[in-house]
């Protein structure tokens, strides 16, 4: 049998509009590498070349790890650890009601651009600032980085959330609307079973990072890993700080892995 030639139909044509705002955007971002070259010293890449024997006279300063106290690292991640989950789970519940009020399908703009620059600020204001201010009321100690995790990743999460309802199906929305049922109705049944396994993985997504940021936190004494890597570092304990390296990369390996398998199951 013959096979018949099917017409190829021609690829769409952009207008010219698209085409020069194109241009503009990666012509601008251009622009600005070149422009910000100086500011942020890309000029001594090749010093990493040639001091690359300082570095390596620096890292043998880390090639014996304090084996002898990996408990003691390991409890102290787990505190961190802890610190992520708590944070996380608080995020969640507080980025929940955002990201609902935050979509343009959902709310008016009215609601949605105030909420929308609520998360703006959230996410705006580093943890180390967030979590310095919860220390002067409630003290040194993880709480008060529980809190500043909450709050920068329930921004995070509160705009993620409304993105994902802004690209739901509005089909299965219609349908509850059809039946007569109430807005509360039409999210608990149209919009929550859409978005919540992406959800899920948005917040397993935040958990992660969280693990990190609980480590920088205890900079300012919010204790978990992060307070006892920073005295080691200050106290030139390298051995130390080559084996509380060691538990964090572990730590954060198994999250991941751990994240990886309920997200293929979610979704």
């Amino acid at each position: 049998m013959a096979m018949t030639d099917t017409a190829v139909p021609p690829p769409p044509k952009r207008s010219f509009g698209d085409v020069f705002f194109d241009y503009l955007l990666w012509g601008g971002i251009a622009a600005l590498l070149i422009w910000a070259f100086k500011p942020v010293e890309m000029y001594k890449l090749p010093l990493l070349f040639v001091n690359s024997k300082n570095m390596q006279e620096y890292g043998n300063g880390f090639a014996h790890a304090d084996v002898a106290h990996w408990k003691i690292y390991v409890e102290q991640m787990w505190l961190t650890i802890q610190m992520a989950l708590w944070g996380t789970f608080l995020a969640v519940i507080l980025a929940v009601p955002l990201g609902l009020l935050g979509a343009r399908n959902m709310t008016p703009a009215i609601i949605q651009q105030p909420v929308r620059r609520l998360m703006d600020l959230l996410r705006a204001v580093p943890d180390l600032v967030i979590g310095t201010v919860f220390l002067v009321t409630v003290g040194l100690g993880p709480f008060a980085g529980v809190l500043a995790i909450a709050l920068n990743t329930g921004g995070v999460l509160g705009k993620l959330f409304s993105e994902a309802v802004e690209s739901m199906d509005p089909r299965p929305v219609e349908g509850v609307r059809a039946t007569g049922a109430a807005p509360l109705h039409e999210m608990v049944w149209g919009v929550i079973p859409q978005v919540a396994p992406l959800w899920t993985s948005y917040a397993l997504y935040r958990f992660e990072s969280s693990s990190r940021s609980a480590t920088v936190l205890g900079l300012i004494g919010a204790g978990g890993i992060g307070k006892t890597l920073f005295d080691s570092l200050n106290g030139f304990a390298y051995d130390q700080v080559a084996m509380i390296s060691i538990v964090i990369v572990i730590a954060v390996s198994l999250i991941d892995f751990l994240s990886q398998i309920i997200r293929k199951r979610l979704l």
